[in-house]
């Protein structure tokens, strides 16, 4: 029997007031908690059991964040989740039991921003959707709502895969990044000649989950020029801004391909921005 979504829909006062949380949970009584809790915090909530109510959803509503727990019972969260990654950028927050590592981990790999265990306080779900929608809006407002269809970002001979989330240098080595270097590489990749300050790059390299402190951004940059710059002291492409921030100073090729895996590429009068490939 098809399980009936629960839609909440709440005042809209508040920061992040009438976003939209798609909440997948077989548990009905979950269902109910989730609901009722976000959706007495400002938070517009559609709760649903399965795969097909969660495709059905996406077709009558505008989602703006999903709650997805892996462990259902009758289909694979994980492939749910992955599905999800592949069709676009929402932002997923995966549910998980405190065994089940495994799957928090691979969950993260497939490019979920957050997770939690359960059992879970829903004061604590709450927080972290609020932190995920709050660092997609600074990245919609920094990188100028832009598509996410880029596969890969080229400049100067190097390569950032965001598919793999690998760096390779102009002589094929790789180079390997913490995770916050590497969100702080394509942020910089993604808005080119733009002063972003320490308050915008904290946001932008703590999605998918990195872990880099305000304190740490200098850091950060510091390691990221060791291991891209010929010169750290004199770099070429990450220059201060003193008393702003940081800018990328070349502008990259963005790559986007086709299903079948070719790219195609138009480019701008030479010497005047960057090639683009576009799907």
């Amino acid at each position: 029997m098809k399980a009936p979504a629960i839609d909440s829909s709440p005042a809209k006062s508040g920061l992040l007031a009438g976003a939209h949380v798609l909440a997948i949970d077989d548990d009905p009584a979950m269902r109910k908690l989730v609901a009722d809790y976000l959706g007495g915090n400002d938070l517009r909530v559609t709760a649903v059991a399965t795969g097909a109510e969660m495709a059905q959803a996406f077709a009558e509503h505008a989602i703006d964040l999903v709650v997805l727990d892996l462990r259902l019972a009758a289909e694979d969260g994980m492939e749910l989740a992955r599905k999800l990654r592949e069709d676009g950028a929402i932002p997923i927050i995966i549910v998980s039991g405190k065994q089940d590592e495994a799957d928090r981990v691979m969950g993260l790999e497939l490019g979920a921003d957050d997770y939690v265990m359960k059992p879970f306080s829903p004061r604590e779900l709450l927080a972290r959707i609020r932190a995920v929608l709050r660092r997609y809006r600074i990245a919609r407002e920094v990188l100028g709502g832009r598509s996410d269809k880029r596969r890969a970002y080229r400049f100067a001979g190097w390569e950032l895969n965001l598919g793999s989330r690998r760096l390779t240098s102009p002589e094929g080595r790789r180079v390997e990044l913490t995770n916050g270097e590497l969100n702080l590489l394509q942020a910089f990749c993604a808005a080119p000649r733009q002063v972003l300050t320490r308050e915008q790059l904290l946001d932008l390299s703590r999605l998918n989950c990195a872990e880099v402190y305000d304190r740490a951004i200098d850091v950060q940059i510091l390691r990221l020029r060791r291991k891209i710059e010929l010169n750290p002291a004199q770099p070429q492409y990450i220059k201060t801004e003193r008393g702003a921030g940081y800018v990328f100073f070349y502008a990259p090729l963005a790559v986007r391909f086709f299903i079948s895996g070719w790219p195609r590429c138009s480019s701008a009068a030479r010497g005047r921005g960057p090639r683009r490939c576009r799907a």
